[in-house]
């Protein structure tokens, strides 16, 4: 049984065990404080605080992880990203007070203090801008540093920018945007081990990819069939299938995005379209 290590609490970790359930892979019985779980029979899941998972995963401790793109570079640990699993996503911002006359990075003095909770990758950013400023690690609310004089500048995470704006500062730059990412170590894997990770990363790359898909059925008219494949072209275009004792109609399937299902519905019934049906997809494989 291979390890995983997935973040304990918070936002991360409900998508994370989502995303698992909708694999196979929901774990046997977990309390509210437990420390690891079963995953489908397949992995032993062990769930600890986002920001130690590279540590884990790179100290062999655990032999993959999920945990933010954002807490894996601050690690700075020997990691490859395996899959993007696309939730979690957020930026890491340069921000200063809305009133301050700042525009840019380069419009920031040398020897400025900029708080956040993330000084490495605060100072290769700044190194990288040709900028020389003093991190100020802190370790939350980091928003409220320039109000209380803690720094000039933070560099903090956000998703909407509206908690910035409600401490009364703006953004001047993105350092990185991140997304949850599943990670493995760099080397130290058997043949056996890779294969096993390989399944786990197709298992749920295939309810990734199946996520705001839908699979679509209709009967439609054999003499629209050209003005079909323009509106559903699917992946590879629609699926024609003869329909016993269905006379001028055939039946179309393909898969279509979510968000044009509405709209696909109608061109559809436009041609002549019925018995139209759509389903959610539980996994797409490529």
């Amino acid at each position: 049984m291979l390890r995983l290590a997935l973040p304990n609490k918070g936002r991360l970790s409900e998508d994370t065990l989502t995303l698992f359930a909708d694999a196979g892979l929901a774990p046997d019985s977990r309390a509210d404080r437990a420390l690891s779980a079963t995953l489908g029979n397949e992995f032993e899941a062990i769930f600890v605080r986002a920001q130690d998972i590279p540590e884990f995963v790179a100290d062999g401790a655990a032999d993959a992880g999920v945990t933010g793109w954002d807490l894996i570079c601050e690690s700075a640990r020997p990691l490859t990203t395996s899959l993007d699993l696309g939730f979690g996503a957020c930026r890491m911002v340069v921000a200063a007070r809305t009133e301050s006359t700042i525009q840019s990075v380069s419009d920031i003095e040398d020897g400025a203090r900029v708080a956040t909770s993330f000084p490495r990758v605060t100072a290769e950013y700044f190194k990288g801008a040709g900028r020389s400023i003093e991190v100020v690690p802190i370790s939350g609310a980091t928003e409220s540093a320039p109000r209380l004089g803690i720094a000039d500048i933070i560099v903090d995470l956000t998703s909407t920018g509206s908690s910035l704006r409600s401490n009364g500062l703006r953004e001047i730059s993105t350092v990185l945007t991140s997304t949850a990412r599943l990670v493995v170590r760099e080397n130290s894997r058997d043949a056996e081990q890779e294969r096993t990770l390989c399944d786990l990363r197709l298992a749920l790359e295939s309810v990734l990819r199946a996520r705001g898909m839908r699979y679509l059925m209709a009967n439609v008219p054999r003499d629209q069939l050209e003005r079909v494949k323009e509106i559903i072209p699917g992946l590879n275009g629609p699926t024609i299938s003869t329909i016993m004792n269905g006379g001028n109609m055939a039946a179309v399937h393909a898969v279509v995005p979510a968000a044009r299902v509405y709209r696909t519905i109608s061109e559809l019934k436009a041609l002549g379209g019925e018995g139209i049906l759509v389903t959610r997809i539980e996994r797409l494989m490529a």
